[in-house]
């Protein structure tokens, strides 16, 4: 395996992409019967068929095998576009772009101050802010598809982390309601027998609950924090939601 190059893991990628040999070789820039011998090159190292090459019209389509090892290839190819992008930025120095990802609370409480001073120090950088689901954070970071993410739990894999800020959960109660007028700490198991509107993704406090081995009785979920807290002054329920 350590006779494969990068070229020849971006054909099989291209190829599977596209359905077919001259469609890649037109991508990559190569003629196809360079985008042949990449794949020969490839089948011959790993001794399996990658491809199946139905003939006519029809598309180029990994094997089995071809999407194993096209799992490893996009990762591969993914981190030299980020490795390609990281010298560029070097070489730029002070000018380029900064690709942020973050969540909704963070972007209204905590990225406004912070971009003002960023924008006043490095004003050639462009500060680009993408919207991306919670989930595919972690994997969009590893493939240099952003530069930072703020995240609220812990990532499991080889990302560099730093914690910013420590944000303690509270519990949101209707106005009037008995927990509100006593304004008594609540104990978790008081609130597992609450009606709770909970975010979409079961993290956070909610995540807490269930490594007690406490399951909530959510009766609502919504990733928007104003429809949470909506929901909560209507008397719908109550909302474990970061301070």
């Amino acid at each position: 395996m350590l006779g494969i190059e990068f070229r020849h893991l971006a054909a099989l990628e291209t190829i599977v992409e596209t359905g077919s040999f001259a469609a890649a070789a037109r991508r990559l820039g190569y003629t196809q019967p360079a985008i042949s011998q990449q794949i020969a090159m490839l089948e011959r190292v790993t001794e399996l068929q990658l491809l199946e090459r139905p003939g006519g019209r029809r598309p180029v389509t990994a094997t089995e095998a071809g999407e194993r090892l096209l799992r490893h290839a996009t990762r591969a190819t993914a981190a030299m576009r980020a490795a390609a992008a990281d010298l560029h930025a070097l070489a730029e120095g002070d000018a380029g772009t900064l690709r942020v990802a973050t969540f909704q609370s963070v972007g209204v409480r905590l990225i406004p101050p912070v971009m003002r001073l960023y924008v006043q120090r490095w004003p050639a950088i462009e500060v680009r802010l993408v919207e991306a689901d919670y989930g595919d954070l972690a994997e969009l970071l590893v493939r240099g598809e952003l530069d930072l993410a703020f995240v609220a739990d812990p990532l499991e894999t080889e990302i560099e982390r730093i914690d910013v800020l420590t944000d303690p959960y509270v519990l949101l109660a209707p106005a009037g309601s008995e927990l509100a007028e006593v304004g008594k700490s609540v104990t978790i198991r008081e609130i597992a027998r609450l009606p709770l509107i909970a975010y979409r993704s079961s993290g956070g406090g909610e995540a807490h609950l269930l490594r007690k081995g406490i399951e909530p009785r959510v009766v609502f979920r919504s990733d928007d924090s104003g429809i949470v807290q909506g929901l909560v002054g209507a008397g719908v329920g109550y909302a474990l939601v970061p301070g």
